[in-house]
């Protein structure tokens, strides 16, 4: 009988070649039905667990929206065209945020024309801007005025004294004039009165310092008398920086008297808070503004390390309007050159520009309008803004647009004159209030974006 067992063997070793086999060849489909994956050694295979990365992986965190400014309806707001240097309306509302630690008050240098002179304007939105944050006092107050009682804010009384202005046709060196296009020379003896005033707005009766600038070539001796009664002397010797002597207390009225003077030019006195707002009117007649540019930059510098400004308010246009409109090309290039130059001597100061606001004239047909060269005017004053990067706001949207002086000056009582060009004290008042309410909103949003930036 033949053994067929050796075959029987071979033919069991090639099946399981071939099972084992099976178990490393890929998933097979047919018509649509994946056969099961035959794996003989499966229960003896020593499992491996799979490698897990060391990281897990997580989804893109969601991007954060990008806080947007609003302005209120019925508001004309603050367009702010600063860049990273952030000399528009920061700077301002940052010296706000840390007044307590500043060591010295908030300043504000408002330069302007005719529109805000005599403190119009300027009287109101410091009185707002110092209840609300404290401070008072009338501010910088020049040597000699042009009239007697020509500002309300302040009893000023002055004798002996040169008056050099820049709108001088002679004798007036641009070289000598200081912060406030002004020079004042001393005889033996003069003296400047400042006294406090009740009879406008509030927080000027009184105030806490009060400071009187000068560059001396020579020596010179100063004294102080502080309400009639307490008297200070101190002398300086020559220098060829801004020099300042102050004094302290619960002032009402203030003599400053020079003594002895040799060479020495003079630019204002001060009733000042040692904190909290002030606000200092340097705004000159008939000016464009295109003068601040030749006050020498030594001297600027020298202003502003004795006293710095936080925020530079610019008001002009009236001066420069024409009836007929037209180009102002030339005169935004050399304004852009005079608002680089103060940039550099107040580094840390913000900007804003105010439009020119409504000025009407009398039409052919004897009818009272807006004159065409004011809205021609703003939009350059508006490209000018942002050319330079700093702050813009529209007096001329702000007190109505169109015909808007015309109604002020036709209002029970009239809120400006007759010339359909200035407004007067009640007007000033009434767009101080419009200028204060944008700038408490842009602060308010300035605070909102720091915080939600901040979570």
């Amino acid at each position: 009988m033949k053994n067929y067992l050796k075959h029987t063997l071979w033919l069991i070793i090639l099946v399981l070649v071939a099972l084992i086999g099976l178990s490393d060849l890929p998933l097979i489909t047919i018509d649509g039905y994946t056969l099961r994956q035959v794996d003989l050694l499966s229960d003896i295979r020593k499992t491996v667990p799979k490698e897990e990365p060391d990281t897990i992986q997580l989804p893109p965190p969601a991007v954060k929206p990008a806080f947007v400014d609003t302005c209120k309806t019925g508001m004309t707001c603050i367009e702010d065209y600063s860049d990273s240097t952030l000399r528009g309306m920061t700077l301002f509302y940052e010296a706000i945020n840390r007044m307590d630690t500043l060591g010295r008050p908030v300043r504000i240098a408002f330069f302007g024309d005719s529109f805000t002179e005599a403190d119009i304007f300027t009287a109101d939105l410091r009185e707002m801007l110092q209840q609300r944050f404290g401070g008072c006092g009338v501010g910088l107050v020049n040597i000699t005025s042009t009239t007697h009682g020509f500002r309300p804010t302040v009893r000023h009384a002055y004798h002996g004294w040169q008056t050099h202005a820049v709108t001088d046709s002679l004798d007036f060196e641009h070289k000598k004039q200081g912060i406030n296009g002004h020079y004042f020379i001393p005889s033996p003896g003069a003296y400047i009165d400042l006294t406090g005033q009740t009879k406008y707005v509030s927080l000027l009766d009184t105030c806490e310092q009060s400071t009187i600038y000068f560059y001396n070539k020579g020596n010179l001796s100063l004294t102080a008398q502080v309400n009639k009664m307490q008297e200070f002397e101190k002398t300086f010797d020559a220098s060829d920086k801004l020099q300042k002597m102050s004094v302290r207390g619960r002032i009402g009225k203030v003599r400053w008297r020079v003594n002895h003077a040799n060479q020495a030019l003079f630019f204002g006195a001060t009733m000042d808070g040692l904190r909290g707002i002030v606000v200092d009117n340097l705004s000159i007649r008939s000016s464009s503004g295109l003068s601040l540019r030749y006050i020498p930059e030594k001297t600027l510098r020298d202003f502003n390390e004795q006293r710095p400004y936080d925020l530079i308010i610019l008001q002009y246009g009236l001066n420069v309007i024409t009836p007929e409109g037209g180009n102002y090309d030339s005169y935004c290039k050399s304004m852009a050159l005079t608002i680089e130059h103060l940039k550099a001597c107040f580094p840390q100061a913000g900007m804003l520009l105010l439009s020119v606001g409504d000025r009407d004239y009398k039409s052919s047909t004897g009818e009272i309008r807006t004159m065409p060269g004011v809205k021609a005017l703003i939009r350059y004053q508006q490209n000018l803004a942002a050319e330079t990067h700093i702050a813009f706001w529209n007096l001329f949207k702000a007190m109505g647009g169109e015909g808007s002086m015309a109604k002020l000056v036709e209002a029970k009582p009239a809120m400006a004159n007759y010339d359909y060009t200035h407004i007067n004290f009640k007007g000033g008042d009434h767009l101080a209030e419009l200028l204060y309410e944008t700038m408490i909103y842009g602060k308010e949003q300035y605070d909102k974006r720091q915080a939600y930036e901040k979570e």
